[in-house]
């Protein structure tokens, strides 16, 4: 697509003005722009509710047992909050992959949705919260928008929220607007599924009663796990498994605790089912993990 381009040299600007680090926290809330080469191994952590737009390069994520993949001129569109995995796969030097992640404003998203004079109607059934759609010129332009608005940092809070608007707007209007919809409207039995999400994530260190987490969200325990692997593709138990490890290898990194302590820490009850579960997501036990961690981060 012609119109990658000059989003692909502003995204390289943007990144060198401020040090060409990687990824690099933007003076726009919730806009990050990411350049790498291939990852060797999978990044893991927790993705909130965003646009990943790709400029250039390829990359796959990954919630539980779904793998989505997407590629220059594409987007990943995430409308919960989930644990993932995902690795770079097409980058080089010369063509480094390139994206840029917008957060959504879920209260702008459903301001958008009620003033439109046709929104679209959500799927009768729960869909999954995360999908790959086509980068239209209309995304494009607003993502460009955003970023040249950073040249002018006095502008951003009186524009910014324009800018997010119509990107609500247009995701909205688009094939995947029913998936949003049902995000921002749903329905009571939508709403509570999703505030389950949120329960198990705020409580990933706490027991897991399914029973409890269906009677909120008004489902049988059947339908409960049903509905919550369609929308997260991942069971209750998986989801607060990830964020468990995922807080743990965080509390690793930080290096005040050991081990042991940061498996009770994240509420495991036994410290060699941390390490042996720890393991089988990062590839290696807690404390190599982090040594690895730390010596990519010095090279």
């Amino acid at each position: 697509m012609r119109e990658l381009t000059p989003l692909c040299q502003v995204i390289e600007e943007v990144i060198d003005q401020r040090g060409g680090q990687s990824p690099c926290f933007s003076e726009i809330d919730g806009l990050i722009l990411l350049r790498s080469q291939p990852h060797r191994h999978p990044s893991h952590l927790v993705h909130k509710p965003a646009l990943c737009i790709v400029a250039q390069g390829s990359k796959w994520t990954s919630f539980g047992d779904e793998r989505l993949t997407y590629r220059a001129g594409e987007a990943m569109l995430i409308s919960v909050e989930m644990p993932g995995s995902s690795q770079i796969i097409d980058a080089s030097t010369e063509a480094p992959y390139l994206c840029a992640v917008i957060t959504l404003d879920l209260a702008i998203m459903s301001e958008v949705y009620h003033s439109m004079p046709t929104p679209p109607a959500p799927p009768a059934s729960t869909v999954n919260a995360a999908l790959v759609l086509s980068l239209t010129p209309a995304l494009i332009e607003c993502v460009m928008r955003a970023l040249k608005l950073l040249s002018s940092p006095a502008a951003i809070a009186v524009l910014y929220p324009g800018v997010m608007r119509e990107l609500c707007y247009w995701l909205l209007a688009g094939p995947q607007g029913a998936m949003l919809a049902q995000r921002v409207l749903g329905g009571e039995r939508n709403h509570r599924l999703i505030a389950a999400v949120h329960t198990i994530r705020d409580h990933f260190d706490q027991t897991l009663r399914i029973d409890d987490l269906a009677n909120a969200a008004g489902l049988s325990a059947t339908a409960f796990h049903r509905q919550f692997r369609a929308l997260t593709a991942m069971t209750p138990v998986q989801y607060q498994k990830k964020i468990r490890l995922l807080e743990a290898r965080n509390l690793l990194l930080s290096g005040d605790m050991s081990a042991e302590n940061v498996a009770f820490r994240v509420g495991y009850a036994s410290a060699s089912q941390f390490s042996r579960e720890y393991a089988r997501l990062f590839g290696a036990p807690p404390r190599r993990d982090i040594s690895n961690l730390q010596n990519q981060l010095k090279g």
